[in-house]
C-alpha cells in the first residue's frame, strides 16, 4: 500500500532520489545541452521515483507548481547558469513571497564520449520555505530602510527607484503595509518581467 505524501516524506525523498540518480549513466540525456530539457527531465523521473511509493496529485500547467496539496514547486538548473522561471503574479510576491514553498535541484551535468551516456552530478538540494520566496535585493533594501527608522516616503522612494510594477496608488499601499507587516529576507533573485 503507497503511503501519502507530505511535506516531511517530499523532503526526505529528495535526498534518496539524489542518491539514486547522482552519476547513474543516463542515455538519453547524451549530448543535451538545452537546460530545459534536462530540467524536465530530472522532474519526470523524480514524479516516477515518488509515484512508487506515495499516493499524492501531481500538478499541471494551470496550477504552476509541481505539488499543490503541499504547496511545493521542483525547479532544477545547471551550476553553470544556475537560473529558472516561474510566473509571479504582482509586486506583492516580490516583497512577501511567491506564496508556495520552492525545492531547488543545482545539478552539474557532462557527457562520456565514450560510452555515449550523460551523468547528472547533483551539487545542492535546496528547500526554501514560502516566506522566505521574495527577491533578495528588494526584501534586503526594505529592511534595511525600516532599520534605520524610515517612514512610508522613503520606502515609495524605494519601490519606485526598485521599478517594481506599481503605480503611485500601488506605491502607497504597499509602503502602508510594509510598516505594519515587514517582509522576511527574501532568497530569490525575481525580475520584473513577471518570472
Amino acid at each position: 500500500m503507497l503511503k501519502k505524501l507530505t511535506l516531511n516524506y517530499l523532503r526526505v525523498s529528495v535526498s534518496d532520489f539524489i542518491s539514486q540518480v547522482n552519476k547513474q549513466p543516463i542515455k538519453e540525456l547524451y549530448g543535451v545541452t538545452d537546460g530545459k530539457a534536462v530540467g524536465t527531465y530530472v522532474e519526470h523521473r523524480f514524479h516516477s521515483f515518488l509515484q512508487k511509493q506515495f499516493t499524492y496529485d501531481a500538478g499541471c500547467s494551470a496550477s504552476g507548481i509541481d505539488f499543490p496539496r503541499l504547496n511545493v514547486d521542483l525547479k532544477v538548473t545547471s551550476i553553470r547558469q544556475p537560473q529558472s522561471s516561474c510566473p509571479y503574479r504582482d509586486a506583492g510576491q516580490k516583497i512577501y513571497g511567491l506564496g508556495y514553498h520552492l525545492i531547488v535541484l543545482v545539478y552539474q551535468k557532462s557527457d562520456d564520449r565514450k560510452k555515449k551516456v550523460a551523468v547528472i552530478k547533483f551539487l545542492h538540494a535546496i528547500f526554501v520555505d514560502k516566506q522566505r520566496t521574495g527577491d533578495y535585493q528588494t526584501t534586503y533594501g526594505i529592511n534595511q530602510i525600516l532599520r534605520n527608522h524610515g517612514n512610508c516616503d522613503d520606502i515609495k522612494a524605494y519601490l519606485e527607484e526598485r521599478n517594481l510594477p506599481l503605480d503611485e496608488i500601488g506605491r502607497e499601499t504597499m509602503a502602508g503595509t510594509i510598516l505594519q507587516r515587514p517582509p522576511k529576507q527574501g532568497y530569490l533573485t525575481i525580475s520584473n518581467a513577471l518570472q
